[in-house]
């Protein structure tokens, strides 16, 4: 009887040491750190991420792989994106029916700063009368569905040379394993969140596809990236009728489509904000400009590195040693930025420095107690130097 509490102990012991070592070999701040410069030209950089490929097929239907759909789906959206936006720049983990590695992917949109990872899958179930598309984010869940789904999505590792190595123990098949996803808080929940819900969104009302909603659970390929980032699944590829709309041409023009009009809208909300009121830390004093935000009627730059539903108060240790914080209150929402510079360039060098603290941050334009487009803003700037 002891020794059967103490073997419960010990197992419980090797799996919580398990998870604190993938969490030090593979926690996204690490990766972070590895990120080649930011961009300076304040263009959007969107990796699509067409699942599988390669020696990995992933699910199978009646007469199709998943690994095409997945890529025509993720060419087209590509395609979408560079022909409706001069300001975005596409990066694909593959546009071929190539294999690339797992762990590799998240790697390629970190490396390239991007500013949102999309990874494109058709997804497979024991029932094949079930049918809809779902969005899923970074996340743990107690759902055995849910669940499920992450373990199909991560059994790829399973695949690659010395994966048990490469993965430090993580075992794809293994609940047990997923307990890091318990530990892990996620930084980009709320940007990711608001992505896959514009995703269902359009999916529902412009696609007409059956909504499974946005969910969460334990994909590796979300948990190692540094920016917002979200799996789609298109539909099932295990129902004979999704599986004949994800292989035809206006199937998967619609989806991309879809896909491209969730991340135009998200871009603009980043992008347009207004209607703000802003009070500047008494006690601050950086930046290039002194007083109150609410004094400016002059265009001017800050880095913007949270969002809260409640108040916080403006001090150091609540802003992890920054003593420069502004307090902006948009509808019931608290945003918190930094820094105050009247050239563009700046506020983007500015940014680089707190990027290491806050891996989310991003440039904001303000006016006359607006939040200004950043591209308008970009634009004001111009016309008035020339």
């Amino acid at each position: 009887m002891c020794t059967g509490v103490n073997n419960g102990k010990h197992n419980l012991i090797n799996i919580y040491a398990a998870v604190i070592l993938l969490l030090l070999l593979f926690t996204p701040c690490s990766i972070q750190a590895a990120k080649s410069d930011p961009k300076t030209d304040g263009k959007w950089i969107i990796v699509i991420d067409p699942g599988h490929g390669g020696r990995d097929p992933g699910a199978s239907g009646t007469f199709s792989k998943e690994k095409k759909i997945n890529l025509a789906i993720a060419l087209k959206t590509g395609n979408y994106l560079k022909d409706n936006f001069q300001n975005v720049t596409v990066i694909y983990t593959r546009d071929d029916d190539s294999t690339v590695d797992l762990i590799e992917r998240p790697r390629i949109a970190n490396k390239n700063n991007a500013d949102l990872f999309i990874s494109i899958h058709s997804n497979w179930a024991k029932s094949k009368s079930v049918a809809g598309a779902e969005t899923f984010v970074m996340g743990h869940t107690k759902d055995q569905e849910n669940l499920e789904v992450a373990m199909k999505e991560n059994e790829v590792i399973l695949l690659e040379e010395d994966y048990s190595t490469k993965y430090a123990g993580f075992d794809p098949k293994s609940p047990e394993s997923y307990i890091m996803f318990t530990l892990m808080q996620n930084v980009f929940l709320e940007q990711s969140t608001d992505l896959a819900a514009k995703v269902q969104n359009q999916f529902n009302v412009r696609v007409d596809r059956k909504d499974r909603g946005v969910k969460q659970a334990g994909f590796w390929v979300l948990y190692n990236t540094t920016m917002p980032s979200v799996l789609i699944e298109t539909g099932f590829i295990t129902n004979l009728a999704e599986e004949q709309y994800l292989n035809s041409e206006q199937g998967q023009d619609y989806l991309a489509s879809a896909i491209f009009r969730a991340c135009r809208d998200y871009m603009n909300e980043i992008d347009i904000k207004s209607g703000i009121s802003a009070v500047r830390n008494a006690e601050s004093g950086g930046g290039n400009s002194s007083g109150s935000l609410s004094a400016h009627d002059e265009l001017v730059f800050m880095v913007q590195v949270a969002t809260a539903s409640s108040r916080k108060e403006i001090k150091p240790e609540n802003f992890k040693g920054i003593n420069d914080i502004v307090e902006i209150n948009v509808q019931n929402r608290f945003k918190y930025a930094t820094g105050f510079f009247t050239e563009y360039p700046e506020a983007v060098k500015y940014r680089k420095k707190i990027e290491a603290i806050y891996p989310d941050a991003f440039v904001i334009a303000v006016k006359d107690n607006k939040i200004l487009p950043l591209q308008q803003a970009l634009e004001q700037k111009r016309k008035k130097q020339n």
